[in-house]
């Protein structure tokens, strides 16, 4: 869950660097570092902790330069953060920075003190440092080096190294965390995101995993794991150059947020015909594909678990049975597949370690008819690997706290449901027209909902003084108050749970009082009544009740109850809808709070370590 950026160029690279640091930010931040080598075989090395701004500082205050060079941005795994355990990590010579976990590197840090090396640091990516240190003195290069070395690590690493002895050269290797190589003119680049080379090309190839590659300003060659010289496809982006900026937002976050109109638009182009949803969008075969399955496994983390949640209801309202599931809980159990089973794993990044594992038991061992991703990252291992993919096209989500990346997931998921429920005849063309019709309106229903922000500011000012708070829902909505409490705790770190409002007596009543603001999602549905019953048993105990809602649902502010009115939306529609308000009040809150917005404390955007 860390950033990394390098470059071979004829120019100084240190700026470079610094600039893909700070585009990778989200994915690390609790310390930052580069090394650089000129021409002459000078390496410097710069570390600091927190941010890359304090990293950019002591740059400007002490330069290195040179056209070879790597940096990286941390979150921290093994060692806690501060400058000793930042990266680069060095061995004489060697300089090398790495993304993921090292699982066998207490074995290896014993063996190479057996060998006389002397650790600096308390994390596991020192030890590739000494490893391939230890292994180039019998190495006629630098890539045979790294070759031999990672043949001896158990674990996920995306790394990348350099040697003051070959200042031309940088050399990395790929399992199970991200790299992309960027191609310029005379000069090449790696990073784990190609948005971090977006300011110098677009010009992008993938590594697959047990890569090895060598990389100067001339060539790139790409080693599988058996040593054989491979060719991977270079793909031109269409990521928007400036996608990484705030604008005129204070926050990452509220820029995404108000970036969903117009994200969902871009999920639904080109993807609905004048009454239906283009099965073809999934993949070329889908409709053959889809005509088979008769149950589907959703597979997600976080955020994207609660999208699936919300799907599994519109899957089963259907008659297509559908079991959602924490991808590391699912890959470490027997799980039942039953017969003709769609894998569907769900992921911004589509980098996600637990949920990329679980795709490849399901392809591998588990018998499922087909796996389908749906992801923002064209190109990401979960897309490359998936028989079917479904790109979101949310844009960059900078922001660790998702807002548009869910929103459009959810629409993604609606709009599979639909193309499954007409190829199994369980959707008629009827219902369909009317689905699509409101989804071609929801891009302007979510305009009118970020209009309440001035009043969802107004409502957030109650939470300035608490610690904790429960979110209630029932049916569709139970997964929307879980992902607005999930919001919350993320950037105000307010405690916050949620519950299925009816389970409110088994329980979660003994926590109601004064003290206790309670966030209640109430769309006019047929559960609304038995909600109105739940928030009721709040009120009688003295509890403050938060209610969004829309004017059919005939609710009044008053002692005890205050009601934010959100646009009349059909039920379908409801859970993306009523997510959006949730995500302006968690805003609000932190704003209130003082935190870190975009980067809260402990966590990173894109979760690549187990």
């Amino acid at each position: 869950m860390c950033g990394i950026v390098g470059a071979v160029a004829q120019r100084d690279v240190a700026p470079i660097l610094v600039e893909g640091l700070k585009r990778l930010e989200y994915r690390g931040y609790d310390s930052a570092g580069l090394a650089v080598i000129d021409r002459q075989g000078v390496m410097g090395c710069l570390r600091r902790i927190g941010k890359v701004r304090e990293l950019e500082d002591a740059l400007g205050e002490k330069p290195v330069q040179g056209g070879t060079g790597i940096a990286h941005t941390r979150w921290a795994t093994h060692g806690e953060p501060s400058e000793r355990n930042a990266h680069p990590h060095t061995s004489d010579d060697i300089s090398v920075v790495h993304n993921g976990i090292i699982e066998n590197h207490e074995e290896l840090r014993e063996q190479l003190q057996d060998l006389g090396y002397i650790f600096a640091s308390d994390t596991d990516t020192e030890v590739i440092a000494h490893l391939v240190h230890h292994e180039r003195k019998t190495s006629t290069t630098l890539l045979e080096a790294l070759q031999k070395t990672v043949v001896q690590l158990t674990g996920a690493y995306g790394t990348v190294v350099i040697d003051r002895r070959e200042p031309d050269h940088m050399v990395v290797a790929r399992s199970g965390s991200p790299l992309v190589i960027g191609y310029g003119i005379g000069e090449h680049y790696v990073a784990s995101d190609q948005l971090a080379l977006l300011p110098v090309t677009r010009r992008f190839q993938y590594l697959e995993e047990g890569d090895v590659a060598e990389i100067t300003c001339g060539k790139v060659e790409v080693y599988d794991r058996n040593g054989a010289l491979v060719q991977h496809e270079i793909i031109d982006s269409d990521l928007d150059h400036e996608a990484g900026d705030k604008g005129s937002y204070r926050h990452y976050m509220l820029k995404e947020i108000f970036e969903q109109p117009e994200a969902i638009a871009n999920t639904l182009e080109g993807r609905l015909t004048e009454a239906h949803v283009a099965v073809e969008s999934f993949g070329h075969n889908a409709r053959e594909i889809f005509s088979k399955v008769e149950a589907i496994q959703l597979i997600a983390c976080g955020t994207s678990y609660n999208a699936g949640m919300v799907a599994r209801n519109w899957f089963e309202d259907m008659g297509i049975p559908c079991r959602v599931e924490i991808a590391s809980e699912f890959r470490y159990r027997k799980a039942f597949v039953a017969e003709n089973s769609l894998f569907v794993t769900i992921s911004q990044s589509g980098e996600t370690a637990d949920t990329l594992a679980s795709l490849r038991l399901a392809k591998d061992e588990q018998g499922f008819i087909h796996t389908l991703s749906i992801c923002n990252v064209p190109g990401s291992s979960m897309v490359r690997e998936s028989d079917m993919a479904f790109m979101t096209r949310a844009g960059a989500e900078i922001g660790v706290a998702s807002t548009k990346a869910f929103t459009t997931q959810l629409v993604s998921l609606l709009m599979l449901v639909v193309a499954i429920g007409r190829c199994k005849n369980r959707l008629s063309e009827s219902d369909e027209a009317t689905i699509v019709a409101e989804l071609r309106e929801l891009p302007g229903v979510i305009r009118d909902v970020l209009q309440q922000k001035e009043a969802i500011t107004e409502l957030s000012e109650d939470f300035a003084d608490k610690h904790h708070s429960l979110f209630l829902g029932r049916g569709t909505m139970y997964p929307i108050a879980m992902e607005g409490a999930l919001k919350l705790k993320e950037i105000s770190y307010i405690h916050a749970e949620a519950y299925a409002a009816g389970e409110l007596k088994h329980g979660p009543l003994a926590l109601i009082d004064s003290d206790m603001p309670v966030v209640v999602v109430a769309p006019n549905n047929e559960l609304l009544e038995k909600l109105k019953s739940n928030m009721e048993e709040v009120r009688a105990r003295g509890g403050q009740l938060y209610v969004f809602s829309d004017p059919r649902a005939m609710l009044v502010a008053g002692e005890g109850i205050k009601v934010i009115t959100l646009t009349e939306v059909s039920d379908l529609l409801a859970p993306i809808v009523y997510t959006v308000p949730l995500q302006l009040l968690s805003y609000d809150v932190a704003l209130i709070k003082g935190t870190d917005v975009d980067q809260p404390r402990n966590l990173a955007k894109s979760v690549t370590v187990e």
